[in-house]
């Protein structure tokens, strides 16, 4: 029997090189698409015309002095914006820590923050000194096409006097959304703090 068929014939080459040519133009009209796509995508963002959204995210503690801020880590869709961790009491000192501050695409995206605290025990709550506790929260939210959202995660005493002081600490998220895309307003009210 006719065992192994020739290399290639002549007319196989061709139909070869025909399919080779059609799959290179695809690819080059590919090529085309996603490139009309990214200048489009440019332009957007360079103009500003519907460019996405923006989130300004920022980091409230609101805890008394029951317990100390010993570390806080914060997480944006899985990137991290903000770890430190300090014991020297400078970050439980802060009342307000600004996280994040741009532009996120449009869609559901995911904040995950985690604060290390420390008993600052005093008086009756003496006992608290030794303690170490781990707050830990998540939270889901949806940036619009053309709005700003500001997030802020509070760190907070839940319950009320009855609640046992080491079940207290937790986090909570204030969502607001606003029209617009332009950078948040200087903080005057930092200032009147006063440093």
């Amino acid at each position: 029997g006719g065992a192994a068929a020739p290399a290639m014939d002549g007319p196989t080459y061709s139909v070869r090189l025909r399919d080779l040519e059609q799959r290179i133009d695809e690819l080059k009209e590919q090529i085309r698409r996603s490139h009309t796509r990214l200048s489009l995508l440019s332009d957007t963002i360079l103009s500003g015309g519907g460019a996405g959204s923006r989130a300004a995210i920022k980091f409230n503690n609101e805890l008394s002095t029951a317990f100390r801020v010993t570390r806080v880590l914060i997480v944006l869709d899985g990137a991290v914006q903000y770890n430190k961790t300090d014991q020297s009491g400078a970050l439980a000192e802060q009342a307000e820590i600004p996280i994040f501050n741009g532009s996120v695409p449009p869609g559901d995206h995911t904040l995950q923050v985690l604060v290390n605290l420390q008993g600052n025990g005093y008086g009756v709550f003496s006992y608290l000194r030794g303690y170490r506790f781990e707050v830990r929260s998540s939270h889901s939210f949806t940036a619009v096409e053309g709005k700003t959202i500001n997030l802020q995660a509070v760190a907070f005493e839940k319950g009320g006097v009855t609640t046992p002081l080491e079940e207290r600490p937790a986090v909570r998220f204030v969502e607001k959304i606003v029209s617009g895309l332009a950078d948040a307003p200087g903080q005057p009210a930092a200032a009147a703090g006063g440093k």
